[in-house]
Order: C-alpha cells, then sequence, then structure tokens
C-alpha cells in the first residue's frame, strides 16, 4: 500500500502551484497555463493508463479515477488565466500591482494553512508514515524541479522558459492524489496514507520556497 500511494502520488497531472511559482521566479506565464491545462487534460486519459501499467493491471484503479475533479481542475485553471489575461489588456496599469498583492497573500496563506495543519495532525504523520516514505516524499519534487530544468536547458529553452519546466515538472496535482486515495481504496487497506500527499505538498512548497528565495538573491545581487 506504501508503493501505491506513492504510485498513485506520481500519476498525477501538474497542478496549480506550479502557476504560483513560476509567477514568483519570473518564468513564461503562458508556458505555465498551457502546461498545466495540457496535463490536466491528457490525465483524463493518461492517468488511468499509467495507472494500469505502472501497477501491472489493477483495473478498478482506472474506474475509481474521478473525472469530474479533473475537469474542474482544468476550468480552475483557465478561468484565472483569461480574467488574468483580460486584465492585462484592458487596464495593464493595474496588472503589476495585482500580481504583487495576490502572491503575497497566497504566500501568506500557505505559511499559515502549514502552520495550522502541523499543529493539528502533525503527531500523525510521523506515527503512520515510514521513513522511506518520508524520504520519497522529499525526493520527488526536488527531482522534478532539476530534471525539468536540465531537460529544458538541453532543448536551448531561454531561461523563464527553463524555470517554468522546472516548476511544471516538480509539481503534481496533491488534492486528485488524496481524493482518489480516499475514494478507490475502504479505510482498513489504505489506513491513513491518504497524509502521505500532504507531506509530499510540504516538501513541493518548501523546495520550491528555497529555490524562488535564491533566485530572488541572485537577481538583487546580480550586476544590473
Amino acid at each position: 500500500m506504501e508503493s501505491l500511494s506513492v504510485l498513485i502520488c506520481g500519476c498525477c497531472p501538474g497542478g496549480n502551484l506550479s502557476n504560483i511559482f513560476a509567477l514568483a521566479l519570473e518564468g513564461d506565464m503562458n508556458l505555465s497555463i498551457v502546461m498545466t491545462a495540457c496535463s490536466t487534460a491528457l490525465g483524463l486519459g493518461m492517468m488511468p493508463l499509467l495507472l494500469y501499467l505502472y501497477s501491472q493491471g489493477i483495473s478498478d484503479l482506472a474506474e475509481s479515477v474521478p473525472f469530474t475533479i479533473i475537469t474542474l481542475a482544468l476550468i480552475m485553471i483557465l478561468v484565472p488565466g483569461g480574467i488574468g489575461i483580460l486584465i492585462n489588456y484592458r487596464v495593464p496599469q493595474y496588472s503589476k500591482i495585482i500580481t504583487q498583492v495576490g502572491l503575497a497573500l497566497l504566500l501568506i496563506s500557505f505559511v499559515v494553512i502549514g502552520f495550522l495543519a502541523g499543529i493539528s495532525q502533525g503527531g500523525k504523520f510521523f506515527k503512520v508514515l515510514s521513513r522511506q516514505l518520508i524520504a520519497i516524499a522529499a525526493l520527488m519534487p526536488l527531482t522534478g524541479f532539476i530534471c525539468g530544468y536540465i531537460l529544458a536547458s538541453l532543448f536551448s529553452m531561454n531561461a523563464p522558459c527553463r524555470r517554468t519546466v522546472s516548476m511544471e515538472v516538480g509539481c503534481q496535482n496533491i488534492q486528485l492524489c488524496t481524493t482518489i486515495l480516499k475514494v478507490a481504496f475502504p479505510a482498513e487497506h489504505i489506513g491513513q496514507l491518504y497524509f502521505f500527499p500532504i507531506i509530499y505538498i510540504v516538501f513541493q512548497i518548501v523546495e520550491a520556497l528555497i529555490f524562488i528565495v535564491l533566485f530572488r538573491c541572485h537577481q538583487r545581487l546580480r550586476p544590473s
């Protein structure tokens, strides 16, 4: 069951966090939105296929994929992106202010929610999850960030695109993963292993924030 929760998490499409991180890293937002939208749309068919192939024929997983949630996730990506494009087109003088305020509010909310979740559920995480699962949760997003940047560099993409691809490859749709774990398996089988995606997203956010801080420091210290 431990390997199954890791497998489901790894097969999930990209999440909305990648758009926020790409924005903080001054990446290509058009590329970020397109990659996230395509990943979510392709997830309708590719996720059941990958789960089927990697799990060697566990067919009930494909039947348990919540297609409605994936569709809603796609809408959630496109609607805010469309509103942002409209604002930037109609009132471009306000777009930078809205971007800065929105980014600050999102970062504050991440810290507050993570702190509250750690207080209320922190003890259960380490009782349920093994050291191997915690190590995997820490390495998965980091590996994705690094591999995404290397692959983008191999294809001679510019710096903003490389940073964007890095975030897109390293970020997963954790809400979808937890939903599948809860819906697809009875509690006596999966137990509390749905905590793995939560630990994963904590490491994903922390590691991305480290990259963002390093990038911002580099931008400030770099000679103009």
